[in-house]
Formats: C-alpha cells, sequence, structure tokens
C-alpha cells in the first residue's frame, strides 16, 4: 500500500494526473488610444522643488499616481525603484504623483518604501482631476513629444525586462 502511494505520487510529480496552475499572466503596457497630449503641472516635491511636466519634453516620461494607503502601489513601488535604476541610464524621467496626502503622512511611509525618484505632491487632487486616472495606482507613459502612449491601471512588476524594453523603444524614437 505504501509503495503504490509512492508511486502514484512520483507518476503525479511527473505530469500524470496533477493539473498545475497556469503561470499569472504578466501585466504589461496598454496603449492609450489616440495618443492624447499630456496636461501639463507644476507640483512640489518633498524638498519644496517644482516640476513641470513640460520640463520635461523630450525625454520619456513614466508618471505614476499613488498613495501611501493603497496596497497595489505599495506592492509595485519596490520594482518601479529598480526600473528607475535601470532608465535613468536611458534618459528617462519617473515622477512619482502622491494622491491627496501631506509630506509628513509620506515621509515616514518612505522609511519603508523607499523611492530615489522625484515624488511630487498633489495634495489637494488637482491634476489627479485633470489626468484620464481610474483608480490607484495608475501609471502614465509619455513620449519624448509629450503624448500618453501607455497607461498602466493598477500595480506592475516595472523591472519586467519585457515592459522596459517598451519604455526604452520610445527614448530610442
Amino acid at each position: 500500500m505504501l509503495l503504490r502511494l509512492l508511486l502514484i505520487i512520483v507518476l503525479a510529480g511527473i505530469g500524470g494526473g496533477v493539473t498545475a496552475e497556469p503561470p499569472p499572466q504578466r501585466e504589461l503596457l496598454t496603449p492609450v488610444p489616440g495618443a492624447p497630449l499630456a496636461r501639463d503641472f507644476d507640483l512640489p516635491d518633498m524638498d519644496g522643488k517644482r516640476h513641470r511636466l513640460s520640463d520635461y519634453r523630450g525625454k520619456v516620461v513614466i508618471v505614476n499616481f499613488w498613495a501611501t494607503w493603497c496596497p497595489p502601489c505599495r506592492k509595485e513601488l519596490p520594482s518601479m525603484n529598480r526600473a528607475w535604476a535601470r532608465l535613468q541610464k536611458a534618459g528617462v524621467m519617473m515622477l512619482a504623483v502622491n494622491v491627496g496626502e501631506s509630506e509628513d503622512v509620506i515621509f515616514p511611509f518612505m522609511a519603508d518604501y523607499p523611492i530615489d525618484f522625484p515624488v511630487l505632491l498633489d495634495q489637494e487632487g488637482e491634476i489627479i482631476d485633470r489626468w484620464p486616472v481610474r483608480g490607484l495606482p495608475t501609471t502614465f507613459v509619455i513620449d519624448p513629444h509629450g503624448r500618453l502612449v501607455y497607461q498602466a491601471i493598477g500595480g506592475r512588476e516595472w523591472d519586467d525586462p519585457e515592459l522596459l524594453g517598451m519604455v526604452r523603444a520610445l527614448a530610442r524614437r
């Protein structure tokens, strides 16, 4: 009996009846229909320095809308940091636009979730109201001409090689 049970387990492990779950589908970037021009903004970062989106014209810019209370935002931040380490050398800019929170909330959060690229403050929610954001996190990839080319609604693994390739391809245009 024990030998038969062992044989069933071994055969099942080599494909004799156990159905494995399919690997999770990778979520990449979705094209934005019509590639409209991105709405300009002027927001302060955590140090009070002002950032205008138009100042980055000529570069690919990734704009991520997020909040500290958002679990998918927290989950994707480490991969965004890893992506930033790779993409900044390619001339890509990454901006994290925090929605509705103060520096007093964001600063301690960043001790657990470091963000090495600029964190901008949209405390009143003015910018998020002018952009086609449907939930948090929502991220847009803007081409060097200022057009919204890709969007990501929900969290992503931003250091995924295929996703990075899509962003780098825009930078080479």
